[in-house]
């Protein structure tokens, strides 16, 4: 039986992957820091920037077929193992946070079922309930995926199409009560007190947030049933999704003023379709988040313990960690994945942290995985002197830059804290490997750097 994913599968899983719970809360994430011209301004610096980052890994499935693990082989080829690992941890954690996301804002939805002003069972999905809840889903999900990645990518299929259903009744919606003057109000954003620039800089994790997942078929390229479809797939995922963001975004301001929209609850969009429909749309979208939530969690889930499985073979991660099921299922990585996803179940309990901040957490920790795709597709075009795949390359490169840039210098030192513990692990890794090429005295040299730079900047972050 052919256990490989063909094109539908591979677009099935980005696409699903991308839309998540993101889309359901874009509009109030939106609106509650930039007005329509900076929205424009930042799709459109969004959308051209993830186009090229699409291409550029679509072109680099091309020019090194043999490299199954997408953005951690790519960091690993281009600039040797310790920036291959940070590569690979960093998406990890990524993926961890971006679990732990969908888990609080699937029973942050199930509170409009549950909750009532005088009793809260589910709140925003971080009381206990929704901890508990939480886990059992986080659970019942592992099983699925050690069934094998192709099962749980069928699922994902039926997933994706059961999403699209609410997301283009709220567009045809939204575009019958659309109102031009109502956003034009505001245009400029003057009533947030910052210039357009400022805000365009704000949307940036956001507008990054809903396309994490803009990888997933190069993550999982080694089950792809042809090569060419892994590029195909991403570039088709990432117009889709394009589109529906935009139109998501922009005809919520035409709905409802961008202000009121600032202070709607997440999922903010089960609130513009009550002002739409009534109350039944409150029932549509909720019900809708959720299976597009479990959909997206699903892929997730698949590409988190990926990608820990293919830096275990290449040494950078510890070899118990390669291990698969008979079904073919990254088993021990799944394990150490969900067991990582409870534990920050737990933490988020204790500490009552929501869905936004875990939103800027899991932004953050992908910038540098995303931009080492553009500079080891830079490296290899200047190297074959190729003109066209510079210039996309050249302009991943300052996508992912200007996304450090405009994440500000406090999720920097986040995100060197977060860093800093996993050199501990690769160190253990190395130590376990046998006949791994010394480190070079610059990766040495970056080690000591991140290390001592993590204690400032965690004593910044407590202050």
């Amino acid at each position: 039986m052919d256990k490989k994913l063909g094109l539908t599968a591979l677009t099935a899983l980005v696409l699903s992957s991308m839309l998540g719970a993101g889309v359901f809360s874009l509009p109030q994430n939106m609106a509650a820091v930039a007005g329509p011209a900076a929205l424009l301004i930042g799709w459109a610096i969004t959308g051209f920037g993830i186009l090229l980052l699409a291409t550029a890994m679509l072109l680099l499935t091309r020019l090194k077929p043999e490299l199954d693990g997408g953005i951690f082989t790519y960091a690993q080829a281009g600039f040797g193992d310790l920036i291959g690992f940070c590569s690979a941890w960093g998406y990890w954690l990524c993926a961890v946070i971006a679990n732990v996301s969908y888990l609080v804002i699937v029973f942050s939805a199930m509170s409009f079922f549950t909750d009532t002003p005088q009793r809260v069972v589910f709140g925003d999905g971080n009381t206990w309930q929704a901890m508990l809840a939480a886990s059992l889903l986080l659970w019942a999900v592992h099983g699925l995926v050690l069934r094998g990645v192709q099962t749980a990518a069928g699922i994902n299929l039926l997933a994706t199409l059961g999403k699209l259903l609410p997301l283009g009744l709220f567009v045809l919606l939204a575009l019958a009560a659309f109102n031009l003057d109502r956003f034009t109000l505001d245009f400029s954003g003057m009533t947030l007190g910052k210039p357009v620039w400022q805000q365009v800089k704000d949307t940036m994790l956001i507008t990054l947030w809903v396309f994490i997942g803009v990888e997933g078929a190069v993550v999982v390229s080694a089950r792809a049933r042809h090569k060419r479809d892994v590029g195909r797939a991403t570039l088709l995922a990432v117009m889709a999704a394009l589109v529906v963001y935009l139109l998501v975004t922009l005809l919520a301001l035409g709905v409802v003023p961008r202000a009121e929209l600032a202070q709607l609850r997440n999922p903010s969009m089960a609130g513009l379709m009550t002002a739409l429909v009534g109350p039944w749309g409150n029932l549509i979208i909720v019900a809708g988040l959720i299976v597009s939530v479990c959909g997206a969690y699903l892929s997730w889930t698949i590409m988190a313990a990926e990608v820990p499985m293919i830096a275990a073979k290449h040494g950078a991660f510890p070899r118990i960690l390669s291990r698969q099921n008979a079904r073919g299922a990254p088993a021990a990585s799944l394990w150490l994945t969900n067991g990582s996803v409870q534990l920050c179940l737990i933490l988020i309990g204790v500490t009552g942290a929501d869905y936004n901040t875990l939103l800027t957490i899991a932004s953050e920790m992908i910038l540098l995985p995303y931009l080492l795709v553009g500079a080891y597709l830079l490296r290899l075009a200047r190297v074959e002197h190729k003109p066209a795949i510079t210039l996309v390359a050249a302009g991943a490169c300052a996508y992912g830059l200007w996304l450090l840039y405009a994440s500000g210098v406090m999720h920097l030192l986040l995100s060197v804290v977060l860093y800093a513990p996993g050199l501990l692990l690769f160190l253990y890794a190395r130590h376990r490997n046998a006949g791994v090429k010394p480190l070079r005295i610059w990766e040495k040299g970056l080690m000591v750097l991140i290390g001592v730079a993590a204690v400032p900047a965690l004593w910044q972050l407590m202050h």
